[in-house]
């Protein structure tokens, strides 16, 4: 198995660069509620924490990931997210991928996260001894930090991956069933750059979203304290409600009105 090389002497100056922005867990993060951090001044620090608030998944191996309605629900100008997340992602800071559960559905995700979930791969991978593990290694030094748009066309992948050696027809269908890549239903040669392990989690984000609003809209005014619904349990995703309830404040589904009492969670008029 090739061992995926460490990070040439640009790439180890770029990740010091990056140690200010690398995201920090801490016990308070996960501990305050969705009512004492719903807003934040900008972009970078809404994604520290709730990268730090990203569930716990059993049986399923991903990186932590925040979606873009995530971060409109908490940072209150969308240009300013759409324009922080550009700089980020040019930086190199961040990936940003379009999700097949929605059509302006994007989940973000820190670049380091995705290069350790892309080791994992190889790593289980090469436990089984699957395939010619090789061009993992030319994906990671040529194409990772050479495209850093969510899809690629296949000659362009095809051109930046014989940087590193002779491609193979099996090469890029490997990346494929990796799930470092999915294939564009309208042109077949274009492909989004994809998440791997995240099918099962993608799936119960979508189960969530209907569950989340069922339940709220069963009830007489269709509302609940959000720290309430912040302690129930969701039978159908893997996601916790406080990830839901930022997802779906930020795509407009539910809405928050701070009462005497607490921050209250709606569902928005159609």
């Amino acid at each position: 198995m090739d061992e995926i090389p460490e990070p040439s002497s640009r790439g180890r100056k770029r990740l010091r660069d990056q140690e200010d922005t690398e995201p920090q867990c801490s016990d308070l993060d996960q501990t305050l509620s969705l009512e004492e951090n719903l807003t934040f001044s900008d972009t970078l620090v809404a994604l520290r924490m709730m990268r730090a608030q990203f569930p716990h998944i059993e049986k399923v191996a991903i990186q932590p990931f925040v979606l873009r309605s995530q971060l409109y629900s908490s940072v209150k100008d969308r240009t300013q997210v759409d324009r922080e997340l550009e700089c980020l992602r040019r930086e190199k800071v961040v990936r940003i991928f379009k999700l097949n559960t929605g059509q302006d559905d994007h989940a973000v995700m820190f670049q380091d996260d995705y290069l350790n979930q892309i080791e994992r791969v190889v790593k289980r991978l090469g436990e089984k001894k699957q395939g010619d593990l090789e061009v993992f290694k030319w994906f990671r030094t040529h194409v990772v930090d050479a495209k850093l748009e969510s899809s690629i066309e296949h000659q362009e992948l095809h051109t930046l991956l014989s940087l590193g050696g002779k491609v193979k027809d099996g090469h890029i269908s490997l990346l494929i069933n990796a799930g470092l890549f999915t294939r564009q239903l309208i042109d077949p040669n274009m492909y989004w750059f994809a998440i791997p392990n995240i099918g099962s989690v993608l799936k119960g984000l979508s189960q969530g979203r209907k569950e989340v609003l069922s339940f709220l809209n069963r009830r007489r005014y269709k509302e609940m304290m959000s720290t309430s619904m912040e302690k129930k349990r969701l039978r159908l995703s893997p996601l916790d409600m406080r990830f839901h309830l930022r997802d779906l404040i930020g795509s407009g589904h539910l809405k928050t009105i701070q009462t005497s009492t607490g921050l209250v969670v709606q569902v928005s008029k159609d």
